[in-house]
């Protein structure tokens, strides 16, 4: 009130407001209070992030934005004066004298009154227009605010794979798009690496990937900025190769980061109905880039777990799951064998006269020996049993639901198919080609534990050595 102009502020919780003074029908020293808007991203991310954990977390509902807007700076200054345009058309009421209202003065003195009620219910009717007008465009938004809210929890998954999908699927809704995908960076090679994607005319697993520096993604990436083309055909943009059948010309390509690290490019077009994208668009894209970008290091995170995971239960050599696997699944399966009375059985594997191989042809050809005999088993097993390399040259196989006699077929199986299998230096062994002796033995009432199992295998892998190798030999209780 005391500068007479219209002051823009920040309220506690980060939104956009503004106050003007208004004079309506002649009244002063009234004040209008507007905005209440998110003019960036961060303010939004702010905001969350206090409702979620911090200074604001007690007001945290449902409700909590549904009146708030996000909106374009400029746009408060235009509601303000729109504002002050409507309270200018009220004038105050007149009320007409006692001599203006008797005798038959009264007609010439009352033509003389302004008809106020005319010019005040117009500019009522002007304000109640603008307001419904920005009740719609409030609706309009919240709706926005309302599936932004929880878009972090939509879109984030235990499941790499899941999160690109979802991504991919909620910003399609969000900006009403029938096309969408989804590249992430790849450091290594400094290219782009496609993950999601809905709505192409091609298939996503012929699209190659794409350096940085190269074509509209590439070019995002590098520049860091984001890049919005209302019409292709007047831009800079090369058009897009026929053969993908896009129904519009304009597009959205986004860079998703975070901290500064590139992580990866948002692209969406075809928006629905045909119109092109504008700023509204991509400030929504600007409000969920973050979250996704958030989400997509989850992603990456979850993949190097898996990756670690993987390391830590394989062979690098074989490329076969290692003993300590080979252990906590032969647990699960005696467990499972226990519950149901499933039949379960066990190999020990060892190549024979390996020592021999390896000392007369160097630790190479022994790699490259123990990496064939690996083939060998995988070839000739089925999908449920589980090859092992136990260690040195000896390996495990874990057959369950397999009985004794079935095991005695597949380990036969597994000795000619090892026999019959080229070597480079076969022939120079004590049999004349590369062998196995096997050691076979099955769950009972005594074989009842991983550590009893395992012995009990290799005692008759044990038995299979000192009957003269290339052989199958049986533990009986």
């Amino acid at each position: 009130m005391k500068t007479g102009a219209t002051v823009e502020y920040k309220c506690h919780a980060g939104l956009e407001c503004f106050v003007m003074p208004v004079q309506i029908a002649g009244r002063k020293n009234l004040a209008v209070i507007g905005g209440r808007a998110f003019v960036k991203s961060a303010d939004y991310q702010a905001v969350i992030e206090r409702l979620r954990s911090g200074d604001l977390q007690a007001l945290a509902s449902e409700s909590i934005l549904s009146n708030v807007v996000f909106s374009e700076r400029q746009r408060l200054g235009e509601l303000a004066h729109v504002v002050e345009k409507a309270a200018g058309r009220f004038r105050p009421v007149t009320e007409p004298s006692a001599e203006q209202t008797s005798g038959a003065a009264a007609s010439p003195a009352r033509a003389k009154v302004p008809d106020t009620s005319t010019t005040n219910a117009l500019a009522n009717e002007t304000l109640k227009l603008e307001v419904e007008r920005l009740r719609n465009e409030l609706e309009y938004r919240s709706r926005f605010a309302d599936s932004l809210q929880n878009f972090l929890e939509r879109i984030s998954s235990s499941d790499p794979t899941q999160t690109y999908n979802s991504i991919i699927s909620n910003s399609k809704d969000l900006l009403r798009s029938e096309r969408a995908s989804l590249l992430l960076f790849d450091e290594n090679s400094n290219e782009l690496v496609l993950k999601a994607a809905i709505g192409l005319g091609t298939d996503p697993a012929t699209i190659n990937r794409v350096r940085v520096g190269e074509g509209v993604s590439g070019e995002v990436m590098e520049s860091g900025k984001a890049l919005m083309v209302e019409d292709v055909d007047l831009s800079d943009v090369k058009p897009a190769p026929p053969d993908r059948l896009y129904k519009s010309k304009s597009f959205i390509s986004y860079p998703i980061k975070i901290g500064g690290r590139k992580i990866g490019v948002l692209n969406v077009t075809d928006k629905s109905g045909g119109e092109p994208y504008d700023e509204v668009d991509l400030s929504l894209l600007e409000i969920i880039g973050p979250q996704v970008a958030l989400a997509l290091e989850r992603a990456e995170w979850q993949e190097r777990a898996t990756e670690f995971q993987l390391m830590s239960i394989t062979d690098p050599l074989t490329a076969l799951p290692n003993r300590r696997y080979l252990e906590e699944r032969l647990t699960e399966e005696l467990n499972r064998s226990k519950r149901y009375d499933y039949p379960m059985s066990f190999l020990m594997i060892d190549i024979d006269d390996f020592k021999s191989y390896n000392d007369n042809n160097g630790h190479q050809a022994g790699d490259l020996a123990l990496q064939i005999t690996a083939h060998c088993l995988k070839a000739a097993l089925r999908a449920a049993d589980v090859p092992a390399r136990y260690g040195g040259e000896e390996f495990c196989i874990l057959l369950p639901q397999t009985s004794i006699t079935e095991a005695g077929v597949i380990a036969d199986r597994i000795r000619q198919r090892v026999a019959t299998t080229h070597f480079p230096h076969g022939k120079a062994q004590p049999l004349g080609h590369v062998t196995v002796s096997i050691g076979v033995a099955s769950y009972s009432a005594i074989v009842n534990s991983a550590e009893i199992v395992i012995a009990a295998a290799d005692r008759a892998l044990y038995k299979a050595k000192n009957m003269g190798k290339d052989r199958v030999e049986f533990y009986q209780d």
